[in-house]
């Protein structure tokens, strides 16, 4: 396993976080695929963010290049914000990407998957804001 940027998938569903997962590596195409995982929902199944959820994602995906961390929504931000104030829970090069959630996770992932290093995975997924669709 060399290093990889890794990436999680915040959002207040699991089954949002999962399914923007599976397009995301759907649409990396063939060859090895970053790590990403999803972190949606509540331990319990229901609809909210949890903690606990997001540090073991970002743990599974962290092959040593940083983990970037898109979210959906507002609370989804906010708990990504407090555990990266804490420190010590999310593996060390976890950073907020302020992206649109799904655009940004498939350009986060191609630009992963291809080599790119944490800032270039940030940029990617950043830039997806631009993208025009009308």
């Amino acid at each position: 396993m060399s290093a990889q940027v890794g990436i999680v998938l915040v959002s207040h569903s699991a089954a949002v976080a999962a399914a923007v997962a599976a397009l995301a590596q759907g649409l990396a195409g063939g060859g090895a695929i970053a790590p990403i995982a999803p972190a949606g929902g509540t331990p319990d199944g229901g609809l909210g963010t949890s903690s606990e959820l997001i540090v073991e994602a970002a743990r599974e995906v962290d092959w040593g290049a940083g983990v970037a961390l898109l979210v959906d929504l507002g609370s989804a931000v906010l708990t990504v914000k407090a555990l990266l104030a804490e420190g010590d829970e999310l593996p060390e090069g976890a950073r907020l990407v302020d992206a649109p959630f799904v655009e940004g996770a498939v350009a986060a992932l191609v630009t992963a998957s291809a080599g790119g290093d944490l800032e270039a995975v940030v940029a990617a997924a950043s830039e997806a804001y631009a993208y025009r669709k009308g």
